[in-house]
């Protein structure tokens, strides 16, 4: 499986419908194989909320590290 469909599987099945809860959402734009960053794109709640940076590192990225290991960032775009 490549790294976009690990990422995105990730996403669809346990980040979305935990951000979702609090009436955000997210969508992956862009994840660059080499390097191992996966940009994506905060939305609904998420995308206007002062703690979405924390969301970002705390959540988003610490959940697709520990499942994905060539995840090395995660770019809010």
């Amino acid at each position: 499986m490549a790294l976009k469909e690990k990422v995105e599987e990730i996403i669809e099945k346990e980040i979305k419908p935990a951000l979702a809860r609090d009436g955000g959402s997210i969508d992956v734009v862009d994840v660059n194989e080499e390097s191992g960053e996966v940009k994506v794109k905060l939305l609904g709640a998420c995308y206007s909320c002062p703690m979405s940076q924390i969301t970002l590192t705390m959540f988003v990225e610490q959940q697709l590290k520990a499942r994905i290991p060539e995840v090395k960032r995660v770019i809010p775009v």
